[in-house]
């Protein structure tokens, strides 16, 4: 609200509060119903005659300022047009919950949970008779393997494990009998070995791949493979891929949506929250507007406060016979009469534009405070005719 039209309304309400017969006016008596609704006691000179204060109960509304507190508000202006709400979380904001991929799955065994084999010692001296000796006992496995007994093929190769603890070689044969044995672990403990002896042992790479597809380990079987591919490729790698590749374009895809619908998710969430944000905005504007027009001045119809100001008596009284300093019209001792008709003052149009000028209202609080500062202003061309004019309207001229 403008400064000029807070110091109209000051001005109005200290006039009111220094002669209430101003409020026998008909002009004002919608203020005065509006004094009545928020539970104000007006004294006996506020009314005229046959008039008397109405009975009404007290409200409590500016004491909680939301809208369902404020009954007087919604029967004067309406309900809003617009009542924002805060959005609601609805089912599908709940949280993200994966479901199961269905993968091929045929040829995938439970894990084997043996105690672990029994691995070299990585800190003796190789000699080359021990190299001789471990040679001989891979030789003496491959026989086993081929003729199927797989039991006695390890044995030997931990024989040759245990001579010659340094050859990748080794260990990744050893791996391969336990994948015929269908004992993943315990191959892929063996193709760990023969990789960290040789990082770039393809044997090594291939073996724990096939241990990885047998206990459903798509993705990570799929890597190892791929890698055995690039340093050796062979048909048997080849046929393992054929098998694993397609569950893991499956889990990629189930990964790739579920990471979408969480994005979704978030989205959504962040909107919520820009709505809400807004519809608090909103309400915060639409109540703002109510109180604005809960003061709005409905004589001269101006927003947040009479734009004219009120005029009135001045407090105090000033000396009877005419003006200090010259000013015509004269009023009575005491300060306004009680019989005064505002409606002079509201309708003329050139006193409502004059109250709208910020020194024209300083100059009349001036007055309000010490009637003999009138002498200040009679030879000012801007204030003197207002307060000319004023005074004639309270002679009734």
């Amino acid at each position: 609200m403008e400064a000029s039209k807070v110091n109209q309304l000051k001005l109005f309400i200290q006039q009111c509060d220094s002669n209430p017969a101003l409020l026998q006016d008909p002009a004002l008596k919608f203020f005065r119903d509006y004094l009545e609704k928020l539970g104000a006691k007006l004294p006996a000179s506020a009314y005229g005659k046959g008039e008397s204060a109405k009975k009404t109960e007290a409200k409590d509304s500016f004491v909680d300022e939301s809208d369902d507190d404020m009954p007087e508000l919604e029967e004067q202006f309406g309900p809003s047009s617009t009542s924002p709400k805060v959005p609601e979380e609805t089912a599908s904001d709940d949280e993200v919950v994966e479901s199961e991929v269905e993968l091929d799955n045929e040829g995938v065994i439970e894990p084997d949970n043996d105690p672990p084999q029994k691995m070299g010692d990585p800190s003796i001296e190789v000699t080359d008779e021990k190299r001789d000796e471990a040679q001989t006992a891979k030789s003496k496995a491959m026989e086993a393997m081929a003729d199927g007994d797989l039991d006695e093929a390890v044995n030997h190769l931990t024989e040759a494990i245990e001579c010659n603890p340094t050859s990748a070689i080794i260990y990744a044969t050893r791996a391969s009998v336990f994948v015929k044995m269908k004992k993943p672990n315990a191959a892929i403990r063996d193709a760990n070995a023969a990789i960290k002896i040789n990082p770039d042992s393809a044997k090594g790479y291939k073996w724990r791949g096939m241990a990885r597809a047998m206990l459903g380990h798509w993705e990570e079987a799929a890597k190892d493979l791929h890698l055995a591919s690039r340093l050796d490729y062979d048909e048997e790698i080849s046929a393992v891929l054929k098998k694993v590749e397609p569950n893991v374009h499956k889990i990629e895809d189930h990964h790739r949506k579920y990471e979408r619908l969480r994005r979704e998710k978030d989205e959504r969430k962040k909107e919520r929250e820009r709505q809400r944000r807004r519809a608090e905005a909103q309400a915060a504007y639409e109540k703002a507007k109510k109180q604005e027009k809960a003061s709005t001045c409905k004589p001269c119809g101006a927003t947040g406060g009479c734009s004219g100001g009120m005029p009135g008596g001045f407090p105090g009284g000033m000396p009877a016979g005419g003006m200090p300093g010259g000013f015509p019209g004269g009023m009575p001792a005491g300060g306004m009469p009680g019989d005064v008709d505002m409606s002079k003052i509201l309708n003329d149009p050139e006193l409502m534009a004059a109250f709208s000028d910020p020194d024209v209202m300083t100059a009349l609080q001036d007055v309000m405070k010490n009637p003999a500062n009138l002498a200040k202003y009679q030879a000012n061309p801007k204030i003197a005719p207002v307060i000319a004019k004023m005074m004639g309207k309270f002679a009734g001229k």
